[in-house]
């Protein structure tokens, strides 16, 4: 009996460490509307998410699925016809390090809700609020210097560049001279 009470002790305790992260795989009405509301600064780069992104502990940035889901839409509606798969071509790369309007989340989301000047069309009819901001986190770590914790699956296809919890942009990078001796501190 006793050895019974202690499987089923350890038992019940790995089976509660391997709780699965929540998906909430629609966001109700009234988050949606309120992610849609964010604020931008004058020149339209840059500016801050809502107070509900930070309630919702910035999912899209970190969260596996949403950036997942965020591949798949950059698939889905084209993204690669343009940027190809960060590297550029139509439209600018995500992979050099000058982002035009910001590699801020608020820049991204703008910029693929409202469109830009000079080619970049509008998705705010053809996708929801959710939709757009999976996209943004998933555009943002195509061009991250950090690697995240999160990161989408990769594609079986041929690999251009490492994956994009590896960071690639931070490589493409000269980081400068080194300092020769140790306190001499960072270079610009």
């Amino acid at each position: 009996m006793r050895t019974f009470l202690a499987f089923l002790s350890i038992t019940s305790v790995c089976v509660a460490g391997c709780q699965r992260e929540e998906r909430q795989l629609r966001l109700d009405p009234p988050v949606a509307a309120a992610l849609d509301e964010i604020a931008l600064m004058p020149n339209g780069i840059g500016g801050a998410p809502p107070e509900t992104y930070f309630a919702l502990d910035t999912p899209y940035e970190t969260n596996a699925y949403n950036l997942s889901e965020g591949k798949r839409l950059y698939s889905w509606f084209g993204c690669k016809t343009c940027h190809s798969d960060g590297q550029g071509g139509i439209g600018p790369a995500f992979l050099d390090g000058w982002w035009s309007y910001g590699p801020e989340m608020v820049s991204i989301f703008a910029s693929i809700r409202d469109g830009r000047p000079h080619g970049m069309p509008a998705f705010r009819d053809k996708m929801t609020t959710e939709q757009i901001w999976q996209l943004a986190g998933y555009v943002q770590t195509i061009g991250a210097y950090a690697a995240k914790t999160g990161a989408p699956g990769r594609n079986d296809e041929k690999q251009t560049r490492p994956a994009e919890n590896r960071a690639p942009a931070a490589m493409l990078f000269d980081q400068g001279p080194k300092p020769v001796h140790r306190d001499q501190g960072t270079t610009p």
